[in-house]
Protein backbone atom coordinates (compact mmCIF):
# COMPACT_ATOMS: atom_id res chain seq x y z
CA UNK A 1 0.00 0.00 0.00
CA UNK A 2 1.34 3.43 -0.99
CA UNK A 3 0.41 6.68 0.76
CA UNK A 4 0.89 10.15 -0.73
CA UNK A 5 1.44 13.01 1.73
CA UNK A 6 1.09 16.69 0.80
CA UNK A 7 1.30 19.87 2.87
CA UNK A 8 -0.43 22.91 1.42
CA UNK A 9 -1.67 26.45 1.90
CA UNK A 10 -3.50 28.51 -0.75
CA UNK A 11 -2.55 26.21 -3.61
CA UNK A 12 -5.90 26.17 -5.44
CA UNK A 13 -4.21 27.04 -8.74
CA UNK A 14 -1.85 24.04 -8.56
CA UNK A 15 -3.18 21.38 -6.21
CA UNK A 16 -5.66 19.78 -8.62
CA UNK A 17 -2.99 18.84 -11.18
CA UNK A 18 -0.83 17.53 -8.36
CA UNK A 19 -3.65 15.35 -7.02
CA UNK A 20 -4.57 14.16 -10.52
CA UNK A 21 -1.02 12.91 -10.97
CA UNK A 22 -1.16 10.74 -7.82
CA UNK A 23 -4.80 9.64 -7.63
CA UNK A 24 -3.68 6.10 -8.51
CA UNK A 25 -2.14 5.74 -5.03
CA UNK A 26 -3.89 3.79 -2.27
CA UNK A 27 -4.11 6.78 0.08
CA UNK A 28 -3.70 10.55 -0.15
CA UNK A 29 -3.13 12.59 3.01
CA UNK A 30 -3.24 16.39 2.88
CA UNK A 31 -2.33 18.77 5.71
CA UNK A 32 -3.64 22.27 5.05
CA UNK A 33 -2.49 25.21 7.16
CA UNK A 34 -5.22 27.81 6.78
CA UNK A 35 -6.02 28.06 3.08
CA UNK A 36 -8.58 30.69 2.10
CA UNK A 37 -8.72 30.06 -1.65
CA UNK A 38 -10.59 26.78 -1.96
CA UNK A 39 -7.60 24.45 -1.62
CA UNK A 40 -9.33 22.32 1.02
CA UNK A 41 -12.49 21.93 -1.09
CA UNK A 42 -10.46 20.74 -4.08
CA UNK A 43 -8.48 18.28 -1.97
CA UNK A 44 -11.68 16.74 -0.57
CA UNK A 45 -12.69 15.83 -4.11
CA UNK A 46 -9.76 13.40 -4.13
CA UNK A 47 -9.46 12.21 -0.53
CA UNK A 48 -11.31 12.24 2.77
CA UNK A 49 -8.02 12.49 4.64
CA UNK A 50 -7.68 16.28 4.63
CA UNK A 51 -6.56 17.80 7.92
CA UNK A 52 -6.59 21.52 8.78
CA UNK A 53 -3.74 22.51 11.09
CA UNK A 54 -1.51 25.37 12.15
CA UNK A 55 1.89 26.01 10.52
CA UNK A 56 4.98 24.99 12.54
CA UNK A 57 7.37 25.05 9.57
CA UNK A 58 8.01 22.73 6.64
CA UNK A 59 9.93 20.02 8.50
CA UNK A 60 7.55 19.65 11.47
CA UNK A 61 4.48 19.85 9.21
CA UNK A 62 5.74 17.14 6.88
CA UNK A 63 6.50 14.93 9.86
CA UNK A 64 2.90 15.38 10.98
CA UNK A 65 1.84 14.21 7.53
CA UNK A 66 4.08 11.13 7.76
CA UNK A 67 2.46 10.22 11.08
CA UNK A 68 -1.00 10.27 9.52
CA UNK A 69 -0.06 8.03 6.59
CA UNK A 70 -0.99 4.35 6.96
CA UNK A 71 0.69 2.88 3.88
CA UNK A 72 3.65 0.51 3.85
CA UNK A 73 5.40 3.09 1.67
CA UNK A 74 5.05 6.89 1.68
CA UNK A 75 5.72 9.40 -1.09
CA UNK A 76 5.98 13.04 -0.03
CA UNK A 77 5.29 15.62 -2.74
CA UNK A 78 4.49 19.33 -2.87
CA UNK A 79 1.58 21.07 -4.56
CA UNK A 80 3.84 22.37 -7.33
CA UNK A 81 5.10 18.88 -8.20
CA UNK A 82 3.70 16.21 -10.52
CA UNK A 83 4.26 12.46 -10.84
CA UNK A 84 4.25 11.56 -14.58
CA UNK A 85 3.23 8.05 -15.74
CA UNK A 86 6.83 6.90 -16.21
CA UNK A 87 7.70 7.75 -12.62
CA UNK A 88 4.50 6.13 -11.37
CA UNK A 89 5.48 2.85 -13.02
CA UNK A 90 8.96 3.02 -11.54
CA UNK A 91 7.60 3.75 -8.06
CA UNK A 92 5.17 0.84 -8.28
CA UNK A 93 8.08 -1.48 -9.07
CA UNK A 94 10.38 0.06 -6.45
CA UNK A 95 8.01 -0.51 -3.53
CA UNK A 96 7.92 -4.23 -4.29
CA UNK A 97 11.63 -4.52 -3.53
CA UNK A 98 13.02 -5.36 -0.09
CA UNK A 99 16.45 -3.98 -0.94
CA UNK A 100 16.02 -0.32 0.05
CA UNK A 101 14.41 1.65 2.87
CA UNK A 102 13.84 4.65 0.62
CA UNK A 103 14.58 6.25 -2.72
CA UNK A 104 15.94 9.48 -4.13
CA UNK A 105 13.94 10.90 -7.03
CA UNK A 106 15.33 13.33 -9.63
CA UNK A 107 13.35 16.51 -10.25
CA UNK A 108 12.90 18.31 -13.54
CA UNK A 109 12.29 21.91 -12.51
CA UNK A 110 10.83 24.89 -14.37
CA UNK A 111 11.70 28.55 -13.88
CA UNK A 112 9.32 31.13 -15.38
CA UNK A 113 8.04 28.64 -17.95
CA UNK A 114 11.36 27.09 -18.99
CA UNK A 115 12.83 23.78 -17.95
CA UNK A 116 16.23 24.35 -16.34
CA UNK A 117 18.79 21.75 -17.44
CA UNK A 118 21.86 23.21 -15.70
CA UNK A 119 22.43 25.83 -12.96
CA UNK A 120 22.58 23.09 -10.33
CA UNK A 121 18.92 22.26 -10.89
CA UNK A 122 19.32 18.99 -12.76
CA UNK A 123 19.07 16.17 -11.88
CA UNK A 124 18.38 17.55 -8.36
CA UNK A 125 18.00 14.19 -6.62
CA UNK A 126 15.89 14.48 -3.48
CA UNK A 127 14.75 11.76 -1.02
CA UNK A 128 10.96 11.52 -1.16
CA UNK A 129 9.93 7.86 -1.12
CA UNK A 130 10.41 5.79 2.03
CA UNK A 131 9.25 2.66 3.74
CA UNK A 132 6.91 3.31 6.66
CA UNK A 133 8.89 3.96 9.86
CA UNK A 134 12.25 4.28 8.07
CA UNK A 135 12.81 8.00 8.43
CA UNK A 136 11.51 11.49 9.03
CA UNK A 137 12.09 15.07 7.91
CA UNK A 138 14.56 17.39 9.57
CA UNK A 139 12.87 19.97 11.82
CA UNK A 140 13.99 22.89 9.64
CA UNK A 141 11.49 25.69 9.05
CA UNK A 142 12.55 25.70 5.37
CA UNK A 143 14.83 23.54 3.22
CA UNK A 144 13.73 20.48 5.16
CA UNK A 145 15.17 17.14 4.06
CA UNK A 146 13.88 13.60 4.43
CA UNK A 147 16.38 11.61 6.48
CA UNK A 148 16.14 7.90 5.72
CA UNK A 149 17.65 5.26 8.00
CA UNK A 150 19.01 2.44 5.90
CA UNK A 151 20.07 1.79 2.30
CA UNK A 152 18.73 4.28 -0.26
CA UNK A 153 18.17 3.63 -3.96
CA UNK A 154 17.87 6.03 -6.89
CA UNK A 155 15.00 6.21 -9.36
CA UNK A 156 15.61 7.29 -12.96
CA UNK A 157 12.41 8.99 -14.06
CA UNK A 158 11.96 12.56 -12.81
CA UNK A 159 9.26 14.26 -10.84
CA UNK A 160 8.08 17.46 -12.54
CA UNK A 161 8.56 20.59 -10.42
CA UNK A 162 7.00 23.93 -11.34
CA UNK A 163 9.22 26.02 -9.07
CA UNK A 164 8.34 29.56 -10.20
CA UNK A 165 5.43 30.41 -12.50
CA UNK A 166 6.53 33.95 -13.34
CA UNK A 167 8.81 36.68 -12.06
CA UNK A 168 6.21 37.95 -9.60
CA UNK A 169 6.29 34.47 -8.07
CA UNK A 170 10.09 34.61 -7.97
CA UNK A 171 10.07 37.91 -6.06
CA UNK A 172 7.41 36.82 -3.59
CA UNK A 173 9.12 33.53 -2.78
CA UNK A 174 12.55 35.17 -2.63
CA UNK A 175 11.27 37.60 -0.02
CA UNK A 176 9.53 34.92 2.06
CA UNK A 177 12.33 32.34 1.97
CA UNK A 178 15.07 34.89 2.68
CA UNK A 179 13.17 35.95 5.79
CA UNK A 180 12.72 32.38 7.01
CA UNK A 181 16.36 31.54 6.29
CA UNK A 182 17.53 34.62 8.18
CA UNK A 183 15.46 33.58 11.19
CA UNK A 184 16.97 30.09 11.09
CA UNK A 185 20.50 31.53 10.96
CA UNK A 186 19.69 33.83 13.87
CA UNK A 187 18.40 30.92 15.96
CA UNK A 188 21.57 28.95 15.21
CA UNK A 189 23.74 31.81 16.49
CA UNK A 190 25.05 33.02 13.13
CA UNK A 191 26.01 36.64 12.51
CA UNK A 192 26.33 38.76 9.38
CA UNK A 193 27.60 42.03 7.97
CA UNK A 194 27.06 44.08 4.86
CA UNK A 195 30.26 42.86 3.22
CA UNK A 196 29.40 39.25 4.02
CA UNK A 197 25.96 39.68 2.43
CA UNK A 198 27.49 41.12 -0.74
CA UNK A 199 30.26 38.51 -1.01
CA UNK A 200 27.90 35.59 -0.36
CA UNK A 201 25.47 36.87 -2.97
CA UNK A 202 28.23 37.35 -5.54
CA UNK A 203 29.58 33.86 -4.91
CA UNK A 204 26.15 32.31 -5.42
CA UNK A 205 25.82 34.09 -8.77
CA UNK A 206 29.23 32.78 -9.90
CA UNK A 207 28.42 29.27 -8.69
CA UNK A 208 25.02 29.17 -10.41
CA UNK A 209 25.87 30.91 -13.67
CA UNK A 210 29.47 29.83 -14.27
CA UNK A 211 30.50 26.86 -12.12
CA UNK A 212 27.16 25.08 -12.63
CA UNK A 213 26.88 26.18 -16.27
CA UNK A 214 23.78 28.31 -15.84
CA UNK A 215 24.80 30.22 -18.96
CA UNK A 216 23.72 27.17 -20.96
CA UNK A 217 20.14 27.81 -19.83
CA UNK A 218 20.08 31.07 -21.78
CA UNK A 219 18.25 34.12 -20.49
CA UNK A 220 16.40 32.14 -17.86
CA UNK A 221 19.74 30.84 -16.61
CA UNK A 222 20.97 34.39 -16.09
CA UNK A 223 17.70 35.39 -14.41
CA UNK A 224 17.92 32.38 -12.11
CA UNK A 225 21.53 33.14 -11.17
CA UNK A 226 20.63 36.74 -10.34
CA UNK A 227 17.59 35.77 -8.26
CA UNK A 228 19.63 33.13 -6.40
CA UNK A 229 22.25 35.78 -5.66
CA UNK A 230 19.63 38.30 -4.54
CA UNK A 231 17.98 35.75 -2.26
CA UNK A 232 21.30 35.02 -0.61
CA UNK A 233 22.13 38.74 -0.27
CA UNK A 234 18.73 39.46 1.29
CA UNK A 235 19.08 36.50 3.64
CA UNK A 236 22.33 37.77 5.14
CA UNK A 237 21.16 41.39 5.09
CA UNK A 238 18.01 40.41 7.00
CA UNK A 239 20.16 38.45 9.44
CA UNK A 240 22.23 41.60 10.02
CA UNK A 241 19.10 43.64 10.71
CA UNK A 242 17.66 40.95 12.99
CA UNK A 243 20.92 40.93 14.98
CA UNK A 244 20.78 44.73 15.33
CA UNK A 245 17.17 44.55 16.45
CA UNK A 246 18.04 41.84 18.95
CA UNK A 247 20.92 43.90 20.36
CA UNK A 248 18.74 46.98 20.81
CA UNK A 249 16.29 45.01 22.93
CA UNK A 250 18.97 43.97 25.39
Amino acid sequence: MLSIVIVAKNEADKIRECLESVQWADEIVVLDSGSTDGTVKICREYTDKVFETDWPGYGPQKNRALEKATGDWILSIDADERVPPELRSEIEQAVKSERYKGYQIPRSSYYCGQRIRHSGWWPDYTPRLLRQGSGKFSNSLVHERLEIQGPVGYLRNPMIHYSFDDFEDVLNKMNWFSTQNAKMLLESGKSSGLLKAVVRGLFVFIKTYILRAGFLDGRRGFMLAVSNAEGTYYKYLKLLLLREEQSQKK
